[in-house]
């Protein structure tokens, strides 16, 4: 039976930034680390693609050149069922696909030295002589730690870390396509521009609906979608249609999928012989982000797994604290509380704040991308923030209809 120190299931966000944070900590244990991937790079991957500033600059941090196709936004609108508003910052957000950013970062991992092993879906995982025996299509590997990094549906969570007969709780559902420029009547790519509409609050739709730019092999196209922190499929369908209206009389094919969340305290991120990272540990609830998150999660992950290694204490204990103790656990519990109450009975008054306070939505929208380390700092730093006159970004265009 081959052996490994630790193995990684899944080679995209989450587990390629868990190896390469792990290479800076320890080279030496990286040497002996493997991830599994049941696909093969490029591989194709449901996902609206945004990449916020703070994952780029993570990427950027360790050594990993931002240079796929991409295209980046200045300008957001957002509507809302009383008012339309347009804001603007250079370099607000990064638009990618997720084959071509998956496949960077893997290659990034292959440049380190790591065994990326393709093609090899882990089939079950089972807890022997203190560590685990992962079954895979190809044969049977023992690790004393395994990280999973595998995605919403995590093979992982369910068999080593998810209490028995455990309820899939937290569970959120998005659906998404592709609509050619050259068949749209939309202007948010000209205007490298994405659009947040959530007018529908009000009717039910507990979400969201979005169009961003995007290329696909080249061709400017509009990436269209809904979240929904409720999974009810009909509801969505109806939001869907009327996004793509937006667009004019385009037809798409869509692609619907969970995105599991994180809720500080209640998720369980880790147990014996077995950490989460990524979608597989929980997503931001209030829009779904989760590539960022990914990144940020492996270098916990890394931390934690060099520090589980040397010690010889594979309980997982630890890094559960870590997370729900650090900032990055503090922001997703900031944002939970934000989704109750912004898609919650009290919206008119959540959505009334930013729709009149320039101020405020620029602290939040710098807050949710991590603009300046704002989603690092503590909230008497944002009161004190929102008391100078001057904290302000350049009100671009904000309508009440």
């Amino acid at each position: 039976m081959e052996r490994r120190a630790i193995v990684i299931v899944g080679s995209g966000p989450a587990g390629t930034a868990t190896a390469l944070a792990l290479h800076r900590l320890d080279p030496e244990l990286a040497n002996d680390v493997l991830l599994l991937d049941k696909a093969q790079h490029p591989r194709p991957k449901v996902c609206a693609g945004g990449v916020i500033p703070a994952g780029r600059q993570w990427m950027e941090e360790h050594g990993v050149a931002f240079d796929m196709p991409h295209v980046t936004v200045h300008r957001a609108r957002a509507r809302t069922a009383r008012a339309t508003i347009d804001y603007g910052e250079p370099n607000f957000c990064y638009v990618v696909r997720r084959n071509e950013l998956d496949a960077s970062l893997a290659a990034a991992c292959r440049q380190r030295g790591f065994e990326l092993r393709e093609n090899e879906a882990v089939r079950s995982l089972r807890r022997e002589n203190g560590g685990v025996v992962i079954e895979t299509e190809r044969g049977s590997i023992f690790t004393p730690l395994v990280i999973g990094a595998d995605g919403s549906g995590s093979v992982v969570r369910r068999q080593l870390v998810d209490a028995p007969g455990a309820a899939q709780e937290h569970i959120a559902r998005a659906a998404m396509c592709d609509v050619p420029i050259a068949a749209s009547r939309w202007d948010g790519f000209a205007a490298r521009r994405y659009d947040f509409d959530f007018s529908d609050v009000g009717d039910g739709l507990r979400g969201y609906r979005w169009s961003f730019p995007c290329l696909i092999d080249g061709a400017p196209h509009a990436n269209v979608g809904v979240y929904s922190l409720s999974p009810g499929g009909t509801r969505i369908k109806e939001a869907l249609a009327a996004e793509l209206a937006v667009h004019g009389d385009v037809k798409a094919r869509h692609v619907a999928f969970p995105i599991r969340w994180y809720r500080r305290g209640k998720t369980r991120v880790g147990a014996a012989n077995a950490l989460l990272a990524g979608d597989a540990a929980g997503a931001d609830p209030l829009m779904g982000e989760g590539i960022s998150l990914a990144l940020e999660y492996g270098s916990m992950a890394a931390q934690a797994a060099a520090t589980v290694v040397r010690s010889g204490d594979y309980s997982a204990a630890a890094y559960q604290r870590a997370v729900d103790e650090s900032w990055l656990g503090i922001k997703l519990g900031r944002l939970h509380a934000t989704a109750r109450w912004f898609y919650g009975p009290y919206w008119r008054l959540c959505f009334a704040l930013p729709e009149r306070s320039v101020r405020l939505r620029t602290l939040g929208l710098r807050w949710y991308n991590g603009i300046d380390d704002w989603d690092r700092r503590s909230v008497f730093d944002a009161v004190r923030a929102l008391m100078r006159p001057d904290f302000a970004a350049p009100r671009l265009d904000s309508r009440l209809s």
